[in-house]
Parts: structure tokens; C-alpha cells; sequence
């Protein structure tokens, strides 16, 4: 990539701010931005369906958000891609502070994934903090009759390429867990990519799909509701509002540790004064003991970095993604 330009295809935003403010075009603008910020309704897009952690979390932070912030934070969806749509979305939005993303794992996966990511992940964004993150959890459909990861790992192999398997869309951490799955256990297991975590538990509630690997928020009410059935979470421990669900390892299948993430970050060229607003207030909320209960019991352990974990974080797990995607061999495109 050619220095100063973003992978949008024009100069990079914080080039492009500096020249303007060079021939004082862009002072009137950053006089606004950082004087009287906000001034009006903020919009956090998500790039996932409704339904899914990065949605709930969203819409969890958006009410204390706009209480600290004294403005309305509205919450869109704009869905596709893997999460792409949302995030090149978000990185061609004027920033200003009034256009913000939330986004999972999927921020750092894609670059591997796809040959033409509309973005870059080092370049396009300012971090503003790390907001939680979740284990993944194998999924079934009581109906199903697979009662277990044993279960599971049994009934693919007596009939290979029969059983099929949701996830929250191509490339996406739940999917990766799935993938790894099968290469730990030797199995053969259709991929069914859906649109999002929601669309993704739907299709296993209504028996589309036997089985769905997706984060724990969207699918931790169902499982304790007996709607559907947890066989294992990816994290290193059992998750504390779902005692009874082993972790993969306890289930009979080691190195299926898996988390996905979720971040809030801003477009490049937000004036750093805003970033620093964003990041205090959103650190803040985060701290309220309510809100971190609320987070737990919706499946998410509080991270509350702020931007240089968010940094530290995204520099570290790009070339971790990438090294995982190059020896499973999956590809969206």
C-alpha cells in the first residue's frame, strides 16, 4: 500500500486533515468538533444482524453512553459481508465523533480472510476502547437428540458430511471454533454461514439446523431456558451463569480455546480530544457495577481497556488470525 493512503482508495484521512488545515479550510470544523462536541444525536453502527454480542452489547452501552455523553446514541445495523459492509461503512463516515463502530473479532479475522478487505485495520480506525469479550459455545437442538460434544463428535463420524452446523457467517470466530472443532475431533460437518449470530440461533430454534457453534451472549437465554442445548463453551473455564455446560476440553476435545471480542472505535482523522472524550465516558460506564452485572448475565466478561489495549489488542491478533485461517485453509471469497 502506498504511504498515507488508506485501502478506500483516497489519501488517508489525518493526511488529508492536515493539508486541509494548512489553508484553514478545516478550521472551522475542528473548531466545532472539539469545542461543542456533542452537539446532536450520536449513531454507533454495528456490523452484524440484530441479535447477535455485537448488537446486544451495543444497545446494553448505548443508553448509559447518551447519559454521559447528554446526547441520544442510536444504534443501526448494517449487516453483510462478514461484518465488512459495516466497518468500510464506518471508516468512510466524517469523523467527527458522531459516527462510531462497535464491531467483534471479525475487525481483526477479515484482512486474512478475504483478498479484498474495504478496509485496513491499522489505518481506518482510532481505537476508543475494548468493551468485553465471550467464549464461544457448540450448540444443539434438543430435538436433534445429540446430547453432547461426545455425542456430536460420534453421530459426524458414523455418517460423515450428513450433520450441518450454523454460525454467525463466514470467517467469524464462532465459525473458526467450528472448523477447529472438526480438524481436533477428525470429523466432517457442513458449514451453514448465516448473516449474524441472531439469523444464526433462529435457524437452529426452528430445527434448520441440528447444531450451531456462535458467542454465548445470543445463545446463553436459550440455553437456560432449555430451548437449546449447550455441549461445550471455548474458553478455558466454564462460564458462571451456565455451570452445567462443560468447556470443550472437559467434553473430550482439547485446543478449542476461542473468544470473540468487542471494540468501539472511531473513524481515523477523529480529533484526538473527542477520542479521549469517547474513551473516558465509555471506561466509565463500564465501571458502573450495574452495568458490568448487566454485561455477565447477557454472556460477556468486561474488558474496559482503553485505547492502547484496544491497540495492543488489534496489532497482536491480526497476525494471530492469520496464521490460524492459513493452516485451516478457510476463505470467504
Amino acid at each position: 500500500m502506498p504511504p498515507n493512503r488508506s485501502r478506500l482508495g483516497g489519501p488517508d484521512r489525518r493526511t488529508l486533515l492536515a493539508a486541509l488545515a494548512g489553508t484553514g479550510l478545516a478550521m472551522p470544523f475542528i473548531a466545532r468538533a472539539q469545542g461543542a462536541y456533542p452537539d446532536r444525536p450520536l449513531r454507533i453502527i454495528v456490523n452484524f444482524a440484530p441479535g447477535g454480542p455485537t448488537d446486544i452489547i451495543a444497545r446494553l452501552l448505548s443508553v448509559p453512553l447518551s447519559a454521559a455523553l447528554g446526547q441520544p446514541v442510536v444504534v443501526e445495523n448494517r449487516a453483510g459481508a462478514g461484518g465488512n459492509i459495516g466497518i468500510a461503512a464506518t471508516a468512510r463516515s466524517t469523523p467527527d465523533g458522531y459516527t462510531l463502530l462497535i464491531t467483534s473479532s471479525a475487525y481483526v479475522v477479515n484482512p486474512s480472510l478475504y483478498s479484498n478487505v474495504p478496509y485496513d485495520a491499522f489505518r481506518d480506525f482510532a481505537p476508543v476502547a475494548e468493551l468485553g469479550t465471550s467464549p464461544n459455545i457448540i450448540l444443539a437442538n434438543p430435538a436433534s437428540g445429540i446430547t453432547s460434544l461426545g455425542d456430536l463428535v460420534a453421530k459426524a463420524k458414523a455418517a460423515p458430511g450428513t450433520l450441518s452446523y450454523a454460525s454467525p457467517g463466514s470467517g467469524t470466530t464462532p465459525h473458526l471454533a467450528g472448523e477447529l472443532l472438526k480438524l481436533r475431533a477428525g470429523v466432517d460437518i457442513l458449514h451453514v454461514p448465516f448473516n449474524g449470530a441472531g439469523p444464526a440461533i433462529q435457524a437452529i430454534l426452528s430445527g434448520t439446523v441440528p447444531v450451531a457453534s456462535t458467542a454465548l451472549p445470543p445463545a446463553q437465554p436459550q440455553v437456560k431456558a432449555g430451548a437449546l442445548r449447550g455441549l461445550a463453551v471455548t474458553g478455558a473455564q466454564r462460564w458462571p451463569d451456565l455451570p452445567d455446560v462443560p468447556t470443550a476440553e472437559e467434553a473430550g476435545v482439547s485446543g478449542l480455546v476461542s473468544e470473540t471480542f468487542q471494540a468501539l472505535l472511531a473513524p481515523a482523522g477523529t480529533p484526538k480530544p473527542i477520542v479521549d472524550r469517547l474513551t473516558r465516558d465509555t471506561l466509565a460506564v463500564l465501571a458502573q457495577p450495574a452495568m458490568r452485572q448487566r454485561l455477565q448475565e447477557s454472556g460477556f466478561a468486561v474488558l474496559a481497556g482503553g485505547q492502547d489495549a484496544l491497540a495492543k489488542r488489534i496489532a497482536e491478533e491480526v497476525p494471530m488470525w492469520r496464521d490460524v485461517i492459513t493452516r485451516s485453509g478457510v476463505k470467504a471469497d
